[in-house]
């Protein structure tokens, strides 16, 4: 009884005090009068008075109708709000006092509360199941000129559709895959690299070989059989602290005049590194200390055709080169005969950065064919040799597609730097901001561009490749683009004039920013849209009662009006946050069934100005999450996660879903919880809470999606029709990549996913390539 007072003592006073600071700001009551309640049951408890077990029997009875009223039948919204206070009653129910009376009326409260709240273990109500129609509508769509058992390109074609018409596993065979081979790349994240060191490279499958490149640009060539290694090319980038990233998410190919495959040869690895070599085909590869390589497939050679010997310069031309400001981390399109390149620029480190120009070069020379660069869009004759582009213009950091036949290349844009300061925008950057822009393969010229979000202030670039899909509408077949965004809004527009297919509406927005800056009255919404609702005091979550309190005194301090509220010196709840909705991952299209697949993820964020007065602001620019001192601006910005005391996130789960949608009818037929804690908890338990991820699925012709992506260790493939789960295999590291399929030599369809985790999320690091495929 004594150490029951004590605890509950403890707790008590904790919530007292906290409830206290909470009803100043607004929030609920219930904190304080438990608090005092629990007060008045500790000292009860001292006294070994014969009301103590009833009292806290009327208080677990008070707290489970509270519970209830906000939060309803969901287990992790009970098991906040109850679980400390049903432990500590525990201790009440075994201690030996006179009182036997107070025992009979605890226990049996005790146990119907128990039983109830574990019976919403079985309640589910976040979830939607539905069946999707999965008919094939369209015999031959249009998927890009890549032979079936290929991947030519990181969503498999410049299409971005991640679907493969291989149809040898299937939901009836899937949970007869097995682990087929692995190989260990050797490159992996080290002591001076920067936190958001990561690995989520697509291979590409050419021939009789995989291509994929590493976080510190390997660019590597194995086997498709067994995954030996065939060559290696380093392309020996230096360290630099100040890049924002250290990734390659992919190469890309060009295919040689025959179009057959070339033969690729199996080199000794200790060799000198070879000569550069004319090249028929040609590999892309990004680097992250900008340079564009062009490498020879059969030998790892760089191309002595391009460029420089093989390597382009892509800081030429740049209004300023800050090292590690500027680099490219998503592969370039190929196409028409240009290779298109487009670049990052580390958010909120300086307002004058490196230009977000977008470059087309010639495949086989490399000279500048055309610039587009977003703050003068009209010039996009190659610019010379002693001019510069717009300083900080947004820029395009993630995965672009393209239409050969309407020739027309597809880029998702960014904001311009800093993010969430924007009075430094021409009219021209406040227009491309926050888009996608279909530019002219041949020229570079605009043919039209959509916005997503009108004067952006909150990092919400556009994160994701758009997918080309032809779907039937009632106007038609019509060429569409689909377009996720951070937001929660997928896109659909007509990919020819950039008008929407899905109706698009503008709703009212928060108003009230900082004396220089301004809010735009309304925000676009699209009519296929995955945006959360609006964040209450009682979506407020924690591992504990206690830590869910200073959560909700959290949310009541910051300020929040609902998404779009402006950045603010108070500090201001960004939600959905800049992790996205949807983000580079990106979704996938079936363009036979007319469906997409996506992983929705819901967590809030925090953004704070700090006044940039010259004073000392402590360590800045470590990242993208943290505080950056946008040097030369008048506010430094302070961006992270909306977290607990204990580090897990502030809002209710579940965080991260899978979801399936009817393209035709723009409804979603289902969306389930995606992901367990197992490798987020204290304790390896494999609880399907719906967790965080970051990258993207695929959909095979058998049926079948696979992906992996949630911040569990895990490879997973669902049914593409229910979006049930089908199979799983435990990944040895984080598998933060998008994987792909093709068929071996032996006609045998693999499926291959990189798993080497994920810096920023905190995954399991490693360097591995593991395909699977059925036992035989």
């Amino acid at each position: 009884m004594i150490l029951f007072s004590i605890v509950v003592a403890l707790v008590g006073l904790a919530l007292t005090v906290g409830g206290i600071d909470l009803l100043r700001l607004g929030g609920s009551v219930y904190y304080v009068l438990a608090g005092l309640l629990l007060l008045v049951n500790a000292w009860l408890g001292f006294k070994r008075h014969a009301w103590t077990r009833p009292l806290y029997a009327l208080f677990l009875i008070a707290t489970m109708g509270w519970a209830l009223w906000e939060s309803g039948y969901d287990w992790w919204a009970l098991a906040a709000r109850l679980g400390l206070f049903m432990l500590l009653a525990i201790p009440l129910l075994l201690s030996k006092v006179a009182d036997q009376g107070g025992r009979k009326v605890l226990f049996p409260v005790w146990a119907v509360l128990g039983v109830v709240t574990l019976g919403s273990l079985l309640a589910n109500p976040h979830d939607l199941s539905g069946q999707m129609d999965t008919r094939v509508v369209s015999e031959t769509p249009k998927q890009g000129n890549v032979p079936d058992d290929s991947w030519y390109a990181y969503g498999r074609t410049n299409m971005g559709q991640r679907y493969s018409p291989l149809e040898q596993i299937t939901p009836d065979n899937v949970g007869q895959l097995e682990e087929a081979w692995r190989y260990q790349t050797g490159d992996k994240k080290g002591p001076q690299d920067v936190t958001e060191t990561t690995y989520e490279a697509t291979p590409l499958k050419v021939g009789d070989t995989l291509f994929l490149c590493t976080p510190h640009n390997w660019l590597v060539a194995l086997d498709a059989d067994d995954g030996s290694l065939r060559w290696q090319y380093d392309a020996k980038v230096p360290a630099e602290s100040q890049r924002q990233h250290q990734t390659c998410r992919g190469v890309s190919y060009l295919p040689p005049q025959s179009g057959k495959a070339p033969a690729v040869e199996t080199l000794d690895i200790g060799a000198e590194t070879q000569a550069p070599v004319q090249c028929d085909a040609q590999l892309f590869m990004p680097t992250s200390d900008a340079r564009l390589v062009a490498v020879d497939p059969t030998t790892g050679a760089l191309c002595a055709n391009f460029a420089d010997h093989g390597e382009l310069d892509l800081t030429h031309n740049m209004p300023f080169k800050q090292a590690g400001y500027y680099y490219s981390t998503s592969p370039p399109i190929v196409a028409n005969g240009v290779v298109v390149v487009a670049g990052s620029v580390n958010d909120n480190y300086a307002k004058n950065s490196p230009s977000g120009v977008i470059r087309a070069y010639d495949v086989k020379t490399g000279d500048l064919v055309w610039n587009w660069d977003s703050g003068r869009p009209d010039e996009t004759a190659p610019i010379g040799p002693d001019e510069v582009y717009t300083t900080s213009s947004p820029n395009s950091w993630s995965v672009a597609s393209a239409d050969e036949e309407l020739g027309l290349v597809y880029f998702p844009m960014g904001n311009r730097t800093p993010d969430q300061l924007g009075w430094y925008r021409s009219a021209n950057e406040e227009k491309y901001a926050s888009s996608v822009v279909a530019l002219s393969l041949k020229t570079g010229q605009v043919a039209w561009v959509h916005q997503f979000v009108h004067h952006d202030l909150w990092d919400m670039d556009s994160p994701a490749q758009p997918v080309l899909v032809d779907l039937d509408t009632d106007e038609g077949k019509q060429p569409a683009l689909v377009v996720p965004t951070k937001q929660g809004d997928v896109y659909v527009l007509n990919r020819e004039t950039g008008k929407a297919i899905f109706p698009v509406t503008e709703q009212p927005a928060p108003q009230g920013t900082v004396a220089q800056d301004h809010a735009s009255p309304t925000q676009p919404i699209s009519a296929l849209t995955f945006r959360p609702p609006t964040m209450q005091e009682r979506d407020m979550w924690g591992a504990t009662v206690l830590d869910q309190m200073l959560c909700r005194i959290q949310f009541k301090s910051l300020r929040y009006e609902g998404q779009y509220t402006p950045p603010s010196e108070q500090g201001t709840i960004v939600y959905p946050g800049n992790f996205g909705v949807f983000n580079w991952g990106s979704v996938a299209v079936d363009p036979k069934r007319q469906v997409m697949f996506g992983m929705p993820l819901y967590l809030a964020f925090t953004q704070q100005l700090v006044k940039n007065d010259g004073s000392d602001l402590g360590p800045t620019n470590q990242g993208e999450h943290g505080l950056n001192s946008n040097e030369g601006a008048p506010y430094a910005v302070d961006m992270k996660p909306l977290l607990s005391p204990m580090g897990v996130p502030c809002q209710q789960p579940p965080w991260g879903y899978v979801a399936g949608v009817d393209l035709k009818t723009g409804e979603t037929v289902y969306k389930h919880k995606n992901g367990t804690i197992r490798d987020i908890s204290p304790l390896p338990l494999p609880i399907k809470m719906g967790v965080p991820g970051i990258g993207g699925p695929i959909i095979t012709a058998g049926g079948v999606v696979f992906m992996s992506a949630a911040v569990d260790d895990y490879m997973r493939a669902y049914d593409l029709s229910t979006g049930e789960q089908l199979w799983q295999s435990r990944l040895p590291a984080g598998g933060q990549a998008t994987p792909m399929t093709y068929l071996n030599s032996q006609g045998e369809q693999m499926v291959v996913q990189v798993a080497g985790g994920h810096g920023s999320i905190g995954t399991k690091i490693g360097d591995y390539v593991i395909a699977y495929k059925l036992k035989k």
